[in-house]
C-alpha cells in the first residue's frame, strides 16, 4: 500500500470544506438541486440513531471531526477516531477556535476560507485520537451508540473492524454505517472485497449480534476544484445491538 494519502494539505483543505463549508462556498452558481441535497453529509449520518441521549459515542473514521461534534450534543462523552495524523490535529484545533484553510480553485488558485463550528455544540466533551479501526485500543470500552461513514471500504480488511464492533456497542445500542462500497485495491486487496453485494455481506456479518433497523441510501457531494465535484451515494445502515 502507498502512503496514507489522508495526511496531504489537499485532501485536508477538501475535508474541512466538505465537513464545515457553506453552500456558497461548495457550490457553482449553477449547481443542480441534486447537489444541493448532498451537503451536510457528515451532520445527516449521525441522524440515523434513535432520539434521546447516550452515555458514551464513538466515531470512527472521523476525518476532520464534524460528525464527531455532531454526536456531541446527545452524549456525555463523545470519542472520534482517525487513522489520519492531520485530520485528528485539525479536528480537535476546532474545539479552540477557527481553523484558516485554502480552497483549491483550479491550477494555483486558491481561496482562503476559515472552518468552525456550528454555534452552541458541546466540544469540550469531544476527544479525537489517532488509531487504525482494524487494530483499535482494548481499553476503549463500550459505547451506546457507534458511527462509521465512509470508512468500511477504505480498510485493508474490513473484517477486522466488523468482528470488532460487537464489543463495541453496548447492548440495546446502536451502530450507524455508511459506505459507498467504492471498493478499490490501492485501498482493500480484491480477495479482502464481498463476495457478494456490499448490503449482504454486512448482513451476514452483523446479524449474529444486531438487528438490522433500516437501510437507506445517503448522498454525498465532494468539491474538488471549481468545476470537479464527486457526487456519490452511500449506502447507510442502522443496527440495534441484541
Amino acid at each position: 500500500m502507498s502512503a496514507n494519502p489522508y495526511e496531504s494539505e489537499r485532501l485536508l483543505a477538501e475535508y474541512l470544506l466538505f465537513h464545515y463549508g457553506t453552500a456558497d462556498e461548495i457550490l457553482p452558481a449553477t449547481a443542480p438541486a441534486g447537489m444541493r441535497d448532498a451537503l451536510d453529509f457528515a451532520v445527516r449520518t449521525t441522524r440515523h440513531f434513535s432520539p434521546g441521549r447516550a452515555s458514551r459515542s464513538l466515531d470512527l473514521g472521523c476525518a476532520v471531526g464534524r460528525s464527531t461534534y455532531e454526536l456531541s450534543r446527545t452524549s456525555e462523552e463523545t470519542i472520534g477516531i482517525d487513522f489520519s495524523q492531520n485530520f485528528v490535529r485539525a479536528a480537535t484545533a476546532l474545539a479552540t477556535g477557527p481553523l484558516p484553510y485554502q480552497r483549491l480553485d483550479e491550477a494555483h488558485r486558491r481561496t482562503p476560507l476559515v472552518a468552525s463550528l456550528p454555534p452552541g455544540l458541546p466540544a469540550g466533551q469531544v476527544h479525537f485520537e489517532a488509531g487504525d479501526a482494524m487494530d483499535l485500543r482494548p481499553d476503549l470500552g463500550t459505547f451506546d451508540r457507534v458511527h462509521a461513514a465512509n470508512l468500511l471500504c477504505r480498510l485493508t480488511e474490513p473484517q477486522r473492524l466488523l468482528e470488532r464492533l460487537p464489543s463495541l456497542v453496548r447492548p440495546g445500542g446502536e451502530l450507524v454505517l455508511a459506505t459507498p462500497c467504492t471498493w478499490l485495491g490501492e485501498f482493500t486487496p480484491p480477495e479482502n472485497w464481498p463476495e457478494d453485494s456490499t448490503r449482504a455481506w454486512l448482513e451476514d456479518a452483523l446479524g449474529p449480534d444486531f438487528v438490522q433497523i433500516s437501510c437507506t441510501e445517503e448522498a454525498f457531494l465532494i468539491r474538488e476544484t471549481a468545476r470537479k465535484f464527486q457526487w456519490t451515494a452511500s449506502l447507510l445502515t442502522a443496527w440495534r445491538r441484541k
